[in-house]
This record gives C-alpha cells, structure tokens and sequence, in this order.
C-alpha cells in the first residue's frame, strides 16, 4: 500500500497509542504486544483508568440514595455517563439510555419484555421475528427464546457467498406478520457492513419493530441512532474503550414507555404496597437495583475519549488499516478470508481460514510471537455453518493498530506456514 492510501491513518497514531498503558507491554519472553484481538475487547486509554481510581478513591457511594455529599458526587457522575453516551449516540433525550450489564442483557431485556406485553406489542402464535444467519448468539438465542413461549415464528435472511446479507426475498420474510426486526449493524465475525436504514424502512413498512446490535459498529462508526432507522439500538462499554460490566440500551421513548419492566427491584419503583406496586419512569424502570455505577463514570470518559478523536477519522483510521490487512493476508498461500474484500464495506475484524491448520494452533503460533488474535466460532456459529467451517482465526484492529502490527501478522502467518510444513 502507498503512501498516499496510508494516509487515513490517524495522523497522532503514536499519540494515541501512548494513551494505552497495556500497548507499551511486553509478552512471550520479551516480543512486543500486538494486540490485533479488538472486536473481542477493545483496550483502555489511561483517561479512563483514572477517572474510575479517581471515582472509586473519592466519590464513592451509591446513586439516588444518599443525601451525603458523596452521593451527591456519585449521582453527579452517574448521570453524566448517561449525557455522555446520549451526545455520543445522538440520542433526543438522556432518559432514552439505559444501563444494562452488557449487550447480551439489553437484547434479552428486549426479548423478554417483548414477551410479557400486552397490547399492540404483544407476540404470539402466527407473529414472526426476524433476524439473520450473521447475528453474534446473544442476537439469536433470546430472540428463539421469545418465539418458543409465545408460539411466534423464527425467521432469518440468509448470506451470499461473499459474506452478505442476501436481502433478495426481503418482501417474502418481512411481511404484515412480522413483529421484530433485529440485526446486527457490523458482523463481528464476517465484518459486513450491513444496510441497516434500508431494512428499516422496510420493516417499518409493516408496523415491525427494529432492534439493532450496533456492538461492533459503535466502536468504529459514526453511529447516529436516529438516521439509523431502528426503535432500540444497544451496544457494550468494553469495545468502545470503556470498562466491561456495562452495556447500552437506547429506545424510542414511546416503544420504552410501553414495555413492562425487565426486574424488579429498587429504583425501579414509584412505589410499592403488598397488593402491588406502581413503576418510575424510564430510564429508572429498567435500571433495578445498584447500577454498574463506577463502569458508567468509565463509559462516560471512553466514549468522550472517541469523540475528541472524532468518530469520522478512526472509521477512516479503521478501513485503511483493514484495506492494508486484506492486502497483506492475500500474499498468505492458502489462507482465505471469510466475509467481503472490499474494505470500504466492512469493519475492522477478518476471520481466515488457513488451508491445513487448525484456528487454534494458529492462535497459539502467533500468540508464541506476541500476536494476540481469536480463535474459535467467535459466538457465531451458524455464520460459520454457511460457510461449511467449525472455526477460524480473526484477527481485529482498532483505532491504535499500525501498519507494522499488520505487517508482523503476515510474517507470523508465513513462519506458522513453514512450522506445519505447509511448503
């Protein structure tokens, strides 16, 4: 790659790498760390390692309960975290995020809730869900989940052979019987970029709702949840730099109003007698019990980190880096990647099989010379089903990876080649 297609990297690449304390590490004996493992977590700037200390060494106390000063603080910040995230999301109003442990449980908050309304957002017999043959497992499993109790329909678009959504019976699968479209905004295994405001429109057509899995796209995208097109978008703290033990769940204000609460519990209430109880508003309604508080002061700090960065100039950062990957991984004999070639249309995690190796004894050859990638079925297993493989290797950058890092992989590839005798 030239010069000129290197320039979409971030110009302060090594100002930035600098902010993340773990990349200066060494591993395997004294190797440098690549870490080229970013869809399954992404790594922390100091800025959020310290304004969690700071939270945790001075403001400690739990939220919406004390009086005290601290908990004054401690409110303070939690609430900011949530007008942080809104900005960030471009959400109309603060009280439309809510706090959950991950994705995985704002999808199932989602399902659930879904499964236990009344009205017109109740779910039955004759009534589909839709989703598709790509979803991570926590966009699959609840959404089976909702149709087995309520007698509903599981539904899917399936996937062309070059790794995208094959939308080509679209009228066929979302109909006047569908009640829920969900899908993922960024594959985390095919990396497919998927036309999310398209299939929205759509959906909308036929009064289905649309849940959007943005886990993979809010790291590296510009993500706008109300150009997107959907009614719930979530995603997870730990890849947008932040901490793990939180997630994101946005919804259209009337779509959360309507739902029933997911848990019950404190805060969660108006009030609560022995005959029954009455329920707050949102978001507090399905924020029951202690939140994740110190995890959403962290949130809060990550994702103003992105945005100083500007969430523009790391999707440009990110499909130069992976357009250098593709072209690196195309000189490894054997070696295949799963999903589409054209960088402008994929995020940043390649999954690739290499002709006679097993994905996890690549891992651990590459892991041997510092490389840090995934091997497995990436909690995608019917994705890799279509395509007729058990596993694969999946490497994933992010706004701190190098040219160099791509380059030490193809090396690490070619001697795993030569270390099975591949020829």
């Amino acid at each position: 790659m030239t010069t000129t297609q290197l320039a979409g990297l971030l110009p302060e690449l090594e100002v930035i790498r600098a902010d993340f304390p773990i990349l200066e590490r060494t591993v395997a004996g004294g190797l440098p760390l690549v870490y080229l493992d970013s869809a399954n977590t992404s790594q922390k700037p100091q800025v959020v390692i310290d304004t969690m200390v700071d939270h945790l060494e001075r403001h400690n106390a739990n939220v919406a309960r004390a009086m005290h000063t601290l908990g004054s603080e401690s409110t303070e910040a939690f609430e900011q975290g949530r007008d942080r995230v809104a900005a960030f999301i471009n959400a109309p109003s603060r009280d439309e995020v809510i706090f959950t442990k991950n994705a995985s449980e704002a999808l199932n908050l989602v399902a659930n809730t879904l499964a236990w309304a009344r009205g017109p957002l109740q779910i039955g017999a004759g009534d589909v869900v839709v989703t598709t043959e790509m979803e991570h497992h926590s966009n699959i499993v609840p959404w089976q989940l909702l149709t087995e109790r309520t007698g509903a329909t599981l539904r899917w678009f399936g996937l062309t052979d070059d790794g995208r959504l094959d939308l080509s019976n679209i009228d066929e699968l979302i109909t006047e019987r569908t009640k829920v479209v969900t899908l993922t905004w960024v594959s985390n295994m095919l990396g497919t970029i998927n036309p999310v405001a398209e299939i929205a429109r759509r959906a909308h057509e036929v009064g289905a709702i649309v849940v959007l899995d943005a886990s993979q796209a809010a790291p590296q995208l510009p993500v706008d949840v109300v150009a997107s097109g959907a009614d719930v978008v979530v995603f997870t703290g730990h890849k947008v730099v932040g901490p793990t033990g939180i997630g994101v769940l946005w919804g259209r204000r009337e779509l959360l109003e309507q739902l029933p609460p997911f848990l019950g519990g404190g805060e969660m209430i108006e009030t609560v007698r022995m005959e029954r109880s009455t329920y707050a508003g949102i978001p507090h309604k399905f924020e029951a019990g202690t939140p994740p508080i110190v995890e959403a002061v962290g949130l809060g700090a990550a994702v103003d980190y992105l945005s100083h960065i500007g969430m523009d100039a790391i999707h440009r950062h990110e499909q130069t880096i992976t357009a250098y990957a593709l072209e690196g991984l195309a000189t490894v004999p054997g070696l295949r990647v799963l999903g589409p070639l054209d960088a402008t249309e994929r995020g940043g995690a390649i999954s690739f099989e290499l002709d006679g190796v097993h994905p996890h004894d690549i891992a651990q050859v590459l892991d041997a010379r510092g490389i840090a990638v995934r091997a497995g079925h990436h909690c995608a297993k019917p994705a890799h089903a279509r395509f007729g493989v058990q596993s694969s290797t999946r490497m994933s950058s992010y706004l701190y990876t190098t040219p160099t890092e791509i380059d030490a992989l193809v090396e690490g590839l070619e001697y795993t080649r030569s270390y099975f005798k591949l020829g």
